[in-house]
C-alpha cells in the first residue's frame, strides 16, 4: 500500500511537472523560453525514471527501454512517458528541431512498442494538455 501510494504521488508530481512544462513551450514567440520549457518536460521525464537527467534523454531508444524495466516502474509510468516524448517530438518540430523531434519521437515508439501503450493516445490527467497542444 505504501508503495502504491508513493508511486501515486510521484505520478502526481511529474503530470504537474509536465503540464506547466508544455504549457510554457507553447508560446512559440519566445524561442529560448519554449527551449527552456521544453527541457524542463525532459527533466521531468528523467525525474520520473529516477535516471540522471543529462544521461536520460541522450540514451538511445533502446537504452531507455532498458533503463526503464531495470527501474521496476517501468510498466507503471510507460503511458506517461511514451506520450510525454511524442508530445515533445511535436514541439521540437514546431521549434524548427528535426533532429531532436525525431530522436523524441523513436524514444516513445521503443517505449509504447516496449510496453503495450500508444504514444499518441494522452493518459486520462494530460487529455486537456492534448487539447491544447493540437489547438498550437
Amino acid at each position: 500500500m505504501l508503495q502504491r501510494d508513493y508511486i501515486l504521488v510521484v505520478i502526481n508530481q511529474f503530470v504537474n511537472a509536465i503540464m506547466q512544462a508544455l504549457h510554457k513551450s507553447l508560446d512559440l514567440s519566445n524561442p529560448e523560453e519554449a527551449k527552456e520549457a521544453a527541457e524542463d518536460a525532459e527533466l521531468a521525464i528523467a525525474g520520473l525514471l529516477d535516471l540522471d537527467p543529462s544521461v536520460a534523454m541522450q540514451l538511445t531508444p533502446e537504452s531507455l527501454v532498458t533503463m526503464m524495466v531495470l527501474s521496476g516502474m517501468g510498466d507503471t509510468v510507460a503511458n506517461y512517458v511514451a506520450y510525454s516524448l511524442n508530445a515533445l517530438g511535436t514541439l521540437y518540430d514546431k521549434m524548427g528541431d528535426a533532429a531532436t523531434a525525431a530522436i523524441r519521437r523513436e524514444q516513445a515508439a521503443a517505449v509504447g512498442e516496449s510496453f503495450g501503450c500508444d504514444p499518441t493516445v494522452p493518459p486520462e490527467e494530460l487529455v486537456e494538455l492534448e487539447q491544447k497542444l493540437n489547438e498550437s
